[in-house]
């Protein structure tokens, strides 16, 4: 798809249509997901037991796709009452109200936790792959936790194929050696992974003392997809620059001791039906008025911003942008605010807790400085917020702030422009997200330009009511069509394409 028009296809994409073709394209094998994130959390508290349903842009992506296709989703078990929800292997029927699929729990110890997860996974891959200006630490302890919990996650894997035609289709940087420990074991079986986060270019990858490892690891699929053509592009070099092996450019494609993996692009998307929908309800109508009322919104334009306290979400940029913004507009002094959705995450990394810090202290200085006895421009939300709520944020925002320094994907852009079925609003996006490449009706915005960022602020709060709805339009057109099932179902048939003779 080009960066200014959108191939339409005859049909639109929905779970029906998804269930269909995952019907009959996948008759006879076994679906099963690998993610690290499980979809349902159950937490014990003083009132009992409660199921949780995670922050997290990959579940609110997957969920409805394996709603439709009824499979199996592998997880790790995080929540404190996790084991006593489960059977004897982990396994249990979800959604809790509803169930559709099965989720089978695999059991971590702390150590393999704090290895696999935070060392490896969160305080190297992830920031080598985002070009945040935060060091990644590699350590050798934490890669043998990794290579240990990617063993654990092919035992359980290979448990829930138990002989069977199987499709996996494993999600993100958790999982970099899995797929190679699947096929050494189920050779027959589809395996396909997901990427969600950028792919950076060799060089920047070579920083990795498991550079070896983690791309050959990778191979080890059939299908491996990326937000983007550039991500594909960058990988590619990867294996170029590091391993011998058959690359063959045209196809996009990668020969390795006979094994082919296909490489290519699929932008991940939202379920545009449901939230869409969702967002013209009574009930969310109700949540608004509430909302309002609670932090103070009535009478004030209101900018939103919604993700995890996160270096890579150009929050501090954001805070930054804001203050400059009253300096520049005085005259927005009790007429504008910022929403700050911003949920504690990873904080037993000392890159996030001092993080964290940092932004709490920039917004209080900040209000402290612009705030007056009846208002304070920016409220910063830590508890986590959960779809229905953020579905009505969405509605009563009149700019929606998405200013990542690097993002593989942000589906927070893709909820907002769904949300807006009254195709109000502004989306004011960053050229570093891959949702940048979609929606380019959006007003796109370098973060680390501090002044151009207010000023495009100032436009948005500026933006004509027709300006508004051909804008909003034309994005929500983009959205509808490309929207999550699309995603799964062209990566997922595909993927079926690559059966092993």
């Amino acid at each position: 798809m080009s960066r200014t028009a959108v191939k339409h296809e005859q049909f639109t994409w929905t779970r029906e249509r998804l269930h269909s073709l995952i019907t009959k394209r996948l008759e006879g094998f076994r679906f099963i997901c690998v993610a690290n994130r499980e979809p349902y959390i159950h937490v014990a508290g003083p009132r009992g037991i409660r199921c949780v349903e995670p922050d997290s842009g990959v579940v609110t992506a997957l969920d409805p796709v394996m709603r439709a296709t009824g499979g199996t989703w592998i997880a790790h078990g995080s929540g404190s009452a996790d084991r006593e929800t489960a059977d004897l292997h982990g396994r249990l029927r979800v959604p809790p109200a509803r169930p559709h699929y099965t989720l089978r729990r695999v059991w971590l110890t702390p150590e393999e936790e704090r290895g696999y997860y935070y060392g490896f996974s969160n305080e190297g891959l992830w920031p080598l792959c985002h070009i945040a200006y935060q060091r990644p630490v590699f350590r050798d302890r934490d890669w043998k936790q990794y290579e240990a919990v990617n063993q654990s996650f092919a035992d359980a894997v290979v448990e829930e194929i138990g002989g069977e035609r199987a499709l996996v289709f494993i999600q993100d940087y958790h999982f970099a050696l899995l797929s190679k420990l699947i096929k050494q074991r189920v050779p027959g079986a589809i395996v396909c992974q997901f990427w969600h986060i950028p792919w950076p270019n060799p060089e920047a990858f070579r920083i990795c003392p498991w550079t070896r490892e983690v791309l050959e690891g990778m191979l080890g699929n059939d299908l491996l997809a990326f937000h983007t053509q550039n991500h594909c592009n960058n990988f590619i070099d990867s294996i170029d620059r590091e391993i011998e092996s058959r690359i063959d450019r045209e196809s996009f494609s990668i020969t390795l001791r006979g094994s082919h993996t296909a490489i290519r692009p699929h932008p991940i998307s939202v379920d545009f039906d449901a939230i869409s929908a969702s967002s013209q309800s009574q009930s969310t109508r109700d949540r608004i008025t509430a909302l309002q009322d609670h932090y103070r919104l009535n009478g004030l334009a209101v900018l939103l911003a919604v993700g995890r306290m996160d270096y890579t979400k150009g929050i501090l940029e954001r805070v930054q942008a804001v203050d400059r913004l009253l300096e520049l507009h005085p005259g927005l002094i009790e007429k504008v605010a910022l929403l700050e959705i911003g949920v504690r995450s990873r904080s037993e990394i000392a890159a996030y807790s001092n993080f964290q810090e940092q932004v709490e202290s920039h917004i209080q200085a900040v209000n402290k400085r612009h705030r007056t006895a009846a208002w304070e421009p920016i409220t910063l939300v830590r508890e986590h917020q959960d779809q229905h709520t953020l579905t009505a944020l969405y509605r009563l925002a009149d700019v929606c702030l998405v200013t990542s320094l690097h993002d593989g994907m942000n589906l927070v852009a893709k909820e907002y422009v769904a949300a807006r079925a009254d195709e109000q609003g502004a989306l004011v996006l960053s050229h570093f997200t891959g949702a940048a490449r979609e929606l380019t009706q959006a007003l796109l915005v370098n973060p680390y330009a501090v002044d151009g960022m207010a000023e495009t602020i100032w436009r948005a709060l500026s933006m004509p009511v027709e300006e508004q709805r051909c804008r909003m339009r034309r994005m929500r057109e983009v959205i509808r069509e490309h929207n999550v099932y699309r995603w799964a179902g062209k990566l997922l048939e595909q993927a079926a394409r690559l059966e092993p003779s």
